[in-house]
């Protein structure tokens, strides 16, 4: 069985573990929704569309909240920081400062489609 899973997680079929216990350390801070927007726009924007409007399903951030829903936040942390090159995203991790990538996580949670 451990062949298998190692051979789909090669293969990209399963994805690794998600990080448990990530937390947005701003979470209800609607003082930096704007910050998080600008921050998007200038650095985001080109890939996942002017203020995270896009209409291509696999890059469109809006629906976040409805394929990880409460797995969110450990999502977004660990695809920014370590990237996927198999898709053409760079990892962020000493790019941005952790504080700008949960400030932008701050916009992305208020601009969620609703299920």
């Amino acid at each position: 069985m451990a062949t298998l899973a190692a051979l789909l997680w090669l293969s990209g079929v399963a994805c690794p573990q998600e990080p448990k216990g990530i937390a947005n350390p701003f979470d209800g801070r609607a003082d930096l929704v704007s910050k998080g927007k600008t921050l998007f726009n200038v650095h985001r924007s080109h890939c996942h569309g002017p203020n995270a409007v896009q209409g291509e399903r696999k890059r469109d951030l809006r629906r976040l909240s409805r394929r990880y829903q409460d797995r969110m936040p450990a999502v977004f942390y660990q695809t920014v920081t370590t990237g996927r090159a198999a898709k053409g995203m760079p990892s962020w991790k000493g790019v941005l400062e952790d504080k700008t990538l949960w400030t932008i996580f701050t916009f992305l949670e208020t601009v969620q489609m609703t299920p």
